[in-house]
């Protein structure tokens, strides 16, 4: 049984500890729900250690009259930092120590603008690192840069300082996960700890006389995920503020690879019965967050359950405990209930959060835990024409009641619409229907279906060329079809029509259908070649005939998804053609880029197929492919004869972006008219379905049958505030196969009548993964 809404994974982390719990008192952590805690390395004995040492040093610097201002400027070299002794840690091996979350020591500073504290910083977490390592420790929380402006250069400078060192941190710790600390917008009541900052004169830049930007944490972020080159090993714990930011934000944030929400006692409120609780505002944020694949675990800082002292109790609990006794040594009843640990006050804001836990909404139908295990998962696109499907992929697709619901009312629609119109049928009395692309039967059932609530004779035909669904076609027109369909095995390019009558001669005379339905629809609309598919077989339709689908819309967005990008780029190790493949994913933990202003919407269509196409768009196509037209063809882009072209198309998108960001790729979807009425008193009635994220509740809410395509950048695209980003994709066709390509440029305004372009995209191609026909 599904659950019935997320679950939270609640830990502690008490900022003014110096020492780890012991195992007793992780135990009655773990009593209170508390899930995991995290650990200091080093202690105060060690802080002061350095402190002292630093000092020392700055002040020899000073009594030569020496003040460096880079890293490489001064005479004498940085102080050796001594090796961690037992009296600078509690930290040591134990069966448990494996589950604790490292913390590394606050107090120094990768990014000090003074080279020495810039240094002895980078020494002390190196050193704690491998220390942990050696304890068990496998993940590591280390406090994030120190606040400042993302205008300023010493800003700029100090980040990427702080950058190279947790890129360093990765290469020392190879087989630990790093968690960066960060707040998710710096604000005034910020108060960071004392680092070794504090004893330097560094020179700071006033932070106050810059413009206050929510976005300067994420820009901090952003640099030190890019120069660790996006590792899978590298998450964020994100401090909650105590005002919600904006929206943009928040998705923003959405994107990343958050591993936890922290949260602070300033962030609580305190309600009308003096308990703390959240703004609903944090409420939602929480809400929305836990929704992820894996959502964040929730640690509260400094406001946890307290824990008894490991002081007498404990110890002679443990002692009388730990080996064996005679009867006259065992403690009587009341001695050993006066031996158990004093309980501790319960915390009232773990409390909240676990009733908090049990307010969110529950899960609905896109949020089952198949679905769910399918967020942000890369899937190679399906080639229908050149691949025999499995019958496991075709029963995946035929749990989607949604998709077939709404071909059947299509059908229905066409077959009421034929009679009330009285078109001529292609069979005296009959409307002969044709199901191509039959898989395992499904659509065939549906047409069935439609013909008996509407009473309108029908002549089924399911065409199918992979042999061993065909198998299964036969069983089911015994078994469940009752014999009315006519099954056949083939291509449907090459199927040459329903069988009317075979002559006295042998020679077999074929007819028309009057309805050809098919779901060869790929996430992208024609990814998998329907507009080709139908195109060939269009000469077995009558001149009246529908086809359901009667067309099919691709649509564009520009997105950020760091968490895919670093998929690919793990991929892209061993599959150099893994940034050239457009991938079919359910798309979860995104941001769109864009913002909807007037003409620009943040989704937008780039090209439309409809069918069946025009008798002259096919004697083009017959002529091309017989070297009929002058030249004898070869004026396709391809250098192919160009039988094909008239599929291809191109387009260019211009979205308007009014914050600063990153694009990781492209985002695709599609839409497509099954139906659209012809009785004049039901003009542009249409039956629909839709995987667009902003139109998919009106026309297929809860379809599960496409997860739309991402088109992946090898270069992520950042851009600053106010810029246009445009999209150039094209559709491309040698005659024997299908790809795309597509180009990402930002461009900004510099006057209200010229831009310039700041950045570009390579122009990235899918011909080394194209589609064949």
């Amino acid at each position: 049984m599904d659950p019935e809404h997320p679950f939270f994974t609640i830990g502690v982390h008490d900022s003014k500890r110096d020492e780890p719990f012991t195992e007793l008192q992780y135990g009655h952590l773990l009593n209170q729900s508390v899930s995991f805690v995290t650990a200091p390395i080093t202690n105060s004995h060690f802080r002061d250690r350095i402190f002292a040492l630093v000092k020392d040093h700055l002040n020899a610097l000073k009594s030569n009259g020496e003040q460096p201002t880079t890293l490489f400027t001064a005479s004498q070299p940085d102080p050796i930092i001594p090796p961690i002794t037992p009296e600078d840690t509690q930290l040591f091996p134990s069966s448990a120590v494996n589950t604790y979350i490292g913390y590394t020591s606050p107090w120094i500073d990768l990014g000090s603008n003074d080279p020495v504290v810039a240094s002895i910083s980078r020494q002390i977490l190196n050193l704690e690192i491998n220390y942990a390592n050696f304890c068990g420790v496998r993940t590591l929380v280390i406090a994030g840069p120190q606040k400042g402006s993302s205008n300023g250069s010493l800003a700029s400078k100090s980040i990427a300082l702080y950058a190279r060192g947790i890129q360093e941190a990765l290469n020392v710790g190879k087989h630990l996960s790093f968690i960066v600390h960060m707040p998710m917008c710096h604000e005034a009541t910020d108060n960071p700890v004392e680092t070794l900052s504090s004893l330097a004169a560094v020179i700071r830049q006033d932070v106050s006389q810059t413009q206050a930007d929510v976005f300067t944490s994420w820009d901090y972020w952003h640099q030190i995920r890019t120069v660790c080159d996006y590792s899978l090993r590298l998450f964020v714990a994100l401090k909650l503020p105590i005002v919600v930011p904006e929206k943009d934000l928040q998705t923003r944030w959405f994107a990343e690879p958050l591993m936890y929400l922290t949260i602070g006692a300033e962030v609580f409120q305190t309600n009308k019965a003096g308990y703390p609780c959240l703004s609903k505002y944090h409420q939602a944020l929480i809400f929305t967050y836990m929704r992820l694949k894996t959502p964040p675990c929730i640690l509260l800082c400094d406001v946890g359950p307290e824990v008894p002292k490991t002081e007498g109790n404990f110890e002679t609990l443990l002692e009388m405990t730990s080996k064996p006794k005679d009867d006259d040594e065992f403690p009587s009843l009341s001695q050993a209930h006066a031996m158990q640990p004093k309980a501790a006050a319960p915390s009232s804001h773990l409390d909240y959060i676990k009733w908090l836990e049990s307010e969110q909404p529950p899960f609905g139908p896109m949020e089952t835990s198949v679905l769910t295990s399918f967020q942000d998962w890369l899937q190679s696109p399906l080639q229908p024409l050149s691949d025999n499907l499995e019958s496991a992929t075709y029963e995946v697709f035929e749990c989607d009641p949604v998709k077939y619901n709404q071909y059947e009312i299509a059908t229905m629609e066409a077959l009421s619409e034929w009679k009330k119109l009285n078109k001529p049928t292609s069979k005296k009395g009959k409307v002969v229907i044709a199901v191509a692309g039959s898989g395992r039967g499904p659509l065939v059932t549906r047409a069935l279906n439609a013909a008996r609530d509407v009473k309108v004779d029908v002549e089924v035909w399911a065409v199918e060329k992979n042999p061993n669904a065909y198998v299964y076609l036969l069983r089911q027109n015994a078994k469940v079809w009752n014999g009315q369909v006519n099954v056949v095995k083939t291509d449907m390019r090459h199927w040459k029509g329903p069988v009317v009558e075979t002559t006295a001669d042998g020679k077999v005379v074929y007819g028309k259908v009057d309805i050809l339905i098919s779901e060869l629809l790929g996430s992208f609309g024609d990814n998998e070649l329907s507009p080709e598919c139908l195109d060939g077989i269009q000469h077995v339709m009558a001149m009246n005939g529908i086809s359901i689908p009667s067309s099919y819309t691709a649509h564009l967005s520009p997105i950020s998804t760091p968490k895919l990008h670093a998929d690919i780029s793990n991929r892209f190790a061993t599959d150099p053609t893994a940034f050239a493949t457009p991938w079919v994913v359910h798309l979860f933990a995104l941001d769109f880029v864009s913002q909807k202003v007037p003409n620009h919407p943040r989704i937008q269509e780039a090209w439309e197929f409809s069918h069946p196409i025009s008798a002259a768009t096919l004697e083009s196509v017959e002529a091309r492919r017989s070297g009929g037209v002058v030249g004898g063809g070869g004026g396709s882009m391809a250098g192919a004869a160009g039988a094909n072209d008239h599929n291809a198309r191109f387009c260019h998108l211009t979205f308007v972006c009014r914050t600063r960001g990153v694009t990781h790729g492209l985002a695709g979807y599609f839409e497509a008219t099954l139906y659209e009425s012809q009785l004049p008193e039901n003009e542009k009635a249409k039956v629909e379905i839709s995987i667009h994220p902003e139109r998919i509740d009106d026309k297929s809410r809860d379809m599960t049958s496409w997860f739309p395509i991402f088109f992946p950048l090898k270069q992520p695209l950042y851009f600053p505030a106010d810029t246009e980003l445009e999209v150039s994709m094209w559709r491309q066709t040698d005659d024997t196969r299908v790809w795309y390509e597509w180009l990402v440029e930002a461009w900004m305004w510099v006057s209200p009548t010229s831009r310039v372009k700041i950045a570009s995209s390579e122009l990235c191609s899918s011909r080394q993964v194209a589609c064949l026909m």
